[in-house]
């Protein structure tokens, strides 16, 4: 299952092509752009979104307002975001970031952007700005939408979506503030070759921990020992997780860094040493299938006294300058990889909404 992020690229071609050369909007929002057309029951499909295009918007502000007219760059396209399109979940009441949007609205995502008109004085003309933007060409948002703004890049804009983005933080402090790491400690990654998985990994190693991901395919699997520098992995849909880890941590497992759920979460329980941690960051093989809800043997979590522990990204904003420049010292020195898969154009959103949950595609990636 793939867990990755996503990027699209809005380049001048593709504004040409999309608009047949003039500046389209809507007054939600949309220039060119995608909105959500029916609830999403399983996993998301191409018919459940719709690619519009309305004359209404302009490119303009009022002076002194809080208007922000923003050109979309990159946006990124997450798992997490089939929450957004269920007519119910538990999602919708305990954190408005994944609040329910209902069928015809406009699909907001991480995102971004250059400043094209603004009138609130700390935004100006071709800034670059990273926030939560309308998946479109175009935004029209407000100062509270915007996160920071990106100063003097010095890696490709896409690392501030990633790497250096919400992934990187949700790997690094979902990994050193929840799981409080020591060198040496065995440490297994589920959805190793994820935007945050493959992070994770590569942090431990950092660390100096022995370390073990799985994957879906053998090609992800060699992608993580031989690029990324993982100590060993496994295709978890190969022979029975509890036996295959048992067989790579016959001590027991220190640290779970938990992306997906489901049989691997109660196989790691299953196999966790005494005081063992399991930081829970998502878990995907549930949220397409009720049915493969964990249970992990609660004997296990008593008898040694394990601890899980669930998170959000927004939960850990307060790391973030301790993230960054700890992230920005390691690829400055490489011993920080980074993965992406970058798609162009707007219009294949929907597609990629729906790969993000496909179990049998298999993605160019760019190392």
């Amino acid at each position: 299952m793939i867990t990755k992020v996503y990027f699209l690229f809005f380049s001048n071609e593709a504004q040409t092509s999309l608009t047949n050369g003039s500046t389209v909007a809507s007054c939600s929002n949309l220039t060119s752009g995608l909105e959500f057309e029916s609830w999403v029951h399983r996993a998301p499909q191409v018919s459940n979104f719709d690619f519009k295009t309305d004359d209404a918007f302009v490119l303009s502000v009022e002076p002194g307002s809080d208007d922000i007219v923003v050109k979309n760059l990159y946006i990124s396209v997450d798992p997490y975001q089939i929450h957004h399109m269920k007519s119910k979940s538990p999602s919708h009441s305990s954190i408005s970031a994944a609040m329910r949007i209902n069928p015809g609205e406009a699909i907001d995502s991480s995102a971004i952007g250059k400043v094209v008109a603004s009138g609130n004085a700390k935004f100006q003309k071709d800034d670059l700005v990273m926030g939560f933007f309308t998946l479109a060409e175009y935004s029209l948002v407000k100062e509270d939408s915007i996160t920071h703004k990106i100063e003097s890049p010095e890696f490709p804009l896409s690392y501030h979506l990633g790497v250096l983005g919400f992934s990187g933080l949700s790997a690094y402090a979902g990994f050193f503030e929840g799981c409080r790491p020591r060198k040496g400690e065995k440490v297994f990654v589920s959805a190793g070759p994820g935007s945050v998985g493959n992070l994770v990994g590569q942090y431990a190693k950092i660390l100096g921990c022995y370390v073990v991901g799985c994957a879906g395919s053998q090609k992800k699997v060699e992608l993580l020992k031989e690029k990324l520098g993982f100590d060993d992995a496994f295709n978890y849909k190969e022979h029975g997780s509890k036996l295959r880890l048992r067989s790579y941590f016959p001590d027991g497992i220190d640290i779970y860094f938990d992306n997906v759920g489901g049989e691997l979460l109660e196989a790691a329980v299953a196999n966790m040493k005494a005081f063992g941690r399991v930081a829970v960051r998502g878990v995907i093989s549930e949220y397409t299938d009720a049915g493969k809800r964990a249970s992990p043997d609660m004997l296990h979590v008593v008898l040694k006294r394990i601890t899980i522990r669930g998170f959000l990204v927004s939960d850990l904003m307060n790391v973030f300058a301790e993230f960054l420049a700890k992230t920005l010292g390691y690829l400055c020195t490489g011993k920080l990889k980074v993965i992406e898969d970058i798609y162009h154009r707007v219009w294949r959103a929907s597609l990629l909404l729906s790969l993000n949950f496909s179990m049998e595609v298999t993605l160019e990636r760019k190392l």
